[in-house]
Formats: structure tokens, C-alpha cells, sequence
């Protein structure tokens, strides 16, 4: 199992300063931002000349790219909000494919038109899955060209929620591109300390065969995020389960300072 972090988490536009920060804080993977190339991070285009200093930085740095983000708004109730994000998609897949990367990274999205991580209650309706779905076609079509995966992170205030809203969504693609991004804290919203163990556990078991990367962000009982190790999350119980399910991709930190993350790496890597 890798240890790996947010690139976006060191903030800076040079990829080269932000992967050698990942290398220095005791990572040796990243899900890059195209944020950290001086980039938006869903452009209209990705330039060669960024392309290339991406390779460069994570050569020099032997930091490998686990995934790219890719995220924007796929159950957005404008269509042409949809589209938009769908032509700025294939750019990053593009840059994807051009990198290595094996793995992009989605928002199924939410009818939330101002925030695509905020929930709404129009989201667990036919027409917001069917509008997902359909995006979500088009978007692996991109992805088979380039021959990359794309990963669905359940998420509560989006579309699939769910280890098994994902499952669903991958055999309605019948798409072997389609793949889980398994986030402990974004399974629940309130828990006890053994509710949350339960919960992680019945959707590692239901994920099983489909995680391509997980993350590690924990939650506190009253739902607020927390660093990893310092909320409701059973970390040592969630990395065994994804061992005992062969899982051995990379695990993935987020939702931390630049300043925690030499100690969340020493904490994970205990585990890993």
C-alpha cells in the first residue's frame, strides 16, 4: 500500500516545489491538482510545456502520480454547465494519459447549482441519477480512448452516496474503467466510534474488487472533518479491511495543513 497526500495540500503553482514537499513531508505518491501547475484545476486546455513539467517534477522528485482531479459538477441542473465540464474533462484526461496517470478522479455532483459538494434534497430523485448517469457515459467514453480509469468517491451530499450507489452505477456502465474512491469520512455524517467502524466495514466489504484508491480523512461524531487519527474513524480497523480485501493501491490523505502532514504520514505509515 502507497502512502500519498493531496498535492494541493503544499500550496504553490510549481510542480516541482509542491512534489518535492511531498517527498519531504514522508509521501511517496500524490493525487495531483492541476492547481499545482499554475493551471485551473479543470482547464480548457493542459499545454505541453506544463505537461512536461509536471514528468520532470515527479521524476526529480520520485514522487509517483497515483491520480489527477478531475471533478466538476455531474448532476449540475444546467445542462450547458454539464457540458462545459465534460469538454474541460477531456482535457484532463488527456493530461492524464499523456502523464501515466492511471486515475481521475470525479464529483458525481449534487442539483446544487453554486456548490457541487453541498447537498440537495432534489439529489436523491430519478431525474438527478438519470442526468449523472448520462454524464457519466460520456465521460468513460473519454476515458477508454486515453485508457484511463475513473474513480467515484462516495460522498453524502452527492449523487452516489453510497458503496452501494457506486456498485449500482458501475454495472449500469458495464465499464471495467469505473472504479470506487473509498473515503472512511464521507460515508456517514454522524457517528459514535462504533457506528462509524460498522459502517466502513460494510462498505469495504461491498466495494471490494472495485477500490482504486482509497482516502484517509477522518470525521469527529458531530459530523465536522477532522486530520486523520483524530476523529470517530478506526484507522488501523479501516487499513486492515482493505488489506484483507486485497486491496494494495494507494492510500491517500487530504484535509490537513502543509504543518500536519510529516506526522499524519508517520501515523498512516505505522499502519500501511
Amino acid at each position: 500500500m502507497r502512502l500519498g497526500i493531496f498535492a494541493k495540500t503544499f500550496p504553490s503553482a510549481d510542480p516541482a516545489g509542491v512534489l518535492a514537499a511531498v517527498r519531504q513531508a514522508g509521501y511517496e505518491t500524490t493525487q495531483f491538482n492541476l492547481a499545482c501547475a499554475g493551471l485551473p484545476s479543470m482547464p480548457d486546455a493542459v499545454p505541453a510545456d506544463a505537461v512536461e513539467a509536471i514528468r520532470a517534477a515527479a521524476r526529480s522528485s520520485g514522487v509517483s502520480l497515483a491520480a489527477l482531479s478531475g471533478t466538476y459538477n455531474m448532476a449540475h441542473p444546467d445542462k450547458a454547465v454539464r457540458d462545459d465540464g465534460l469538454k474541460r474533462l477531456a482535457a484532463v484526461v488527456d493530461a492524464a494519459a499523456a502523464l501515466g496517470i492511471p486515475l481521475v478522479t470525479l464529483c458525481t455532483g449534487s442539483r446544487n447549482a453554486s456548490d457541487q459538494w453541498a447537498h440537495h434534497h432534489d439529489n436523491a430523485t430519478p431525474a438527478a441519477w438519470s442526468d449523472m448517469a448520462a454524464e457519466m457515459e460520456k465521460a468513460l467514453a473519454l476515458a477508454e480512448k486515453a485508457c484511463v480509469d475513473l474513480g467515484i468517491e462516495p460522498e453524502q451530499a452527492n449523487i452516489v452516496t453510497s458503496a452501494g450507489d457506486a456498485k449500482r452505477l458501475i454495472a449500469q456502465m458495464g465499464s471495467k474503467n469505473l472504479k470506487i474512491v473509498l473515503d472512511p469520512a464521507n460515508l456517514f455524517e454522524h457517528a459514535t466510534p462504533d457506528e462509524a467502524r460498522a459502517i466502513v466495514a460494510a462498505a469495504i466489504d461491498e466495494a471490494a474488487g472495485h477500490i482504486a484508491m482509497a482516502h484517509a480523512k477522518d470525521r469527529h461524531g458531530d459530523g465536522r472533518f477532522a486530520t486523520a487519527g483524530q476523529g470517530v474513524v478506526d484507522f488501523p480497523d479501516f487499513v486492515a479491511r482493505l488489506k484483507a480485501v486485497g486491496f494494495d493501491g494507494a492510500l491517500v490523505t487530504h484535509g490537513l495543513s502543509a504543518d500536519e502532514a510529516p506526522s499524519v504520514a508517520a501515523f498512516l505509515r505505522g499502519l500501511a
